[in-house]
């Protein structure tokens, strides 16, 4: 059947927003000459968008968990959860991270994500593989007792394992075998600089190497520094890709500004980086094997409670916060929580635009960024719309 979305102000991929009308045929979007057909079709459903804006679902590619499970409980019935909680947010695909853990372990999640089976939910469309990579000395949330040296070889066992599934690895760059795994995994995978004591000139060689990208910027990391530039200033050379969580408790707001500002909202990422409190209440809760304890919007390790251990939001709430509360352009929220992380882990031909060719996953939103309806795959999901 036919759709057509009338008089919304729908979000271009270059951040701009145009009064015009949508065309959805079956799961994607079409274009008005493709839509010429449904337009003299009685099966043509019409819903008046007035006063409402259309934008992409957005596409998370940097969390770990909610509504109470984590991607790294390593089975279909968590995955299963985390799509459905994700959805019903707005978020329309998801590259869930996994945690500093052993070979053992990150194989038998690698093995459950290539088999899973996606019959529901927000689509899963990837794997972050977020440790063992990383410098010690900045494990942050990380379980020191797995951290292990970059390996392009483990890397490449697991990839087998995930059937390709994995489509970002994070690695410390000053850790021994790092500048080899980055030549070696260059053009296979994006190479992320993460949870690293690294100095400028080191970070330098990395993006040289191939590295493309820096996880959860500002965190677990040097700042910069008029006489130490650090990490951060090397991927601004580089042009590199950056990822800000927006929650309010990771990065101060001015921080976001500056970096929307430096980066160029063209190559910032918005992030959740969520643990499985989100979309619970205060308590008690793990991450990575590690007790957390959650107050207000606040995740810390129980035993080192100066730690953050994640977020308990989700990427619809970070863009409501980046927009509402940080001052950053709607356009620009929307090109960093949803077209950029779609082409940077390769799946913009699908996701992250209201392009004719894309799937037709839109959320039609009020001026508060309040979702009142939503379009999944064609399909509308929670609110009726009126026709």
């Amino acid at each position: 059947m036919g759709l057509s979305i009338k008089n919304a102000e729908v979000f271009e991929k270059d951040g701009t927003f145009v009064k015009k009308d949508l065309f959805i045929r079956g799961e994607r979007i079409v274009d008005a000459l493709d839509a010429d057909s449904l337009r003299n079709s009685e099966m043509e459903c019409q819903i008046d968008a007035s006063g409402l804006k259309a934008i992409p679902m957005l596409v998370d590619i940097h969390f770990h968990g909610c509504d109470g499970v984590d991607f790294c409980d390593g089975t279909e019935t968590a995955l299963s959860r985390i799509a459905a909680y994700e959805l019903r947010q707005g978020i329309g695909a998801i590259c869930p991270a996994t945690m500093t853990y052993g070979e053992e372990k990150l194989t038998q999640i690698a093995r459950m994500a290539a088999g899973y089976e996606n019959r529901a939910g927000a689509d899963f469309v990837g794997i972050n593989m977020e440790g063992p990579f990383i410098s010690p000395k900045k494990k942050g949330a990380q379980n020191e007792a797995y951290i292990h040296r970059p390996d392009a070889e483990m890397f490449l066992r697991l990839q087998r394992e995930a059937n390709g599934m994995f489509k970002l690895c994070d690695l410390a760059p000053e850790e021994p075998g790092a500048m080899e795994t980055i030549q070696k995994l260059k053009g296979q995978v994006v190479v992320s600089l993460a949870h690293t004591c690294t100095d400028y000139e080191t970070a330098k060689e990395a993006f040289t190497a191939g590295a493309s990208h820096m996880t959860h910027l500002y965190n677990a990391m040097p700042g910069i520094s008029h006489r130490m530039p650090g990490p951060i200033v090397a991927a601004w050379e580089a042009g590199a890709d950056v990822e800000l969580i927006a929650d309010g408790i990771h990065i101060h707001p001015a921080v976001v500004r500056m970096t929307f500002q430096l980066f160029g909202d063209d190559h910032v990422i918005l992030i959740s980086d969520s643990m499985m409190a989100a979309g619970l209440p205060d308590g008690q809760y793990t991450l990575g094997g590690q007790d957390v304890t959650v107050i207000g919007n606040r995740a810390v390790l129980t035993q080192e409670p100066g730690t953050i251990a994640g977020s308990v939001t989700n990427l619809m709430d970070c863009l409501r916060r980046a927009v509402l509360s940080m001052g950053i352009p709607l356009g620009s929220a929307v090109r960093a929580a949803a077209v950029n992380p779609a082409r940077c882990i390769g799946i913009d031909r699908d996701y992250g635009s209201l392009q004719p060719g894309c799937y037709a996953n839109i959320l039609l939103i009020n001026d508060r960024l309040e979702i009142q309806h939503m379009v999944h795959k064609g399909k509308f999901t929670g609110q009726s719309p009126s026709f």
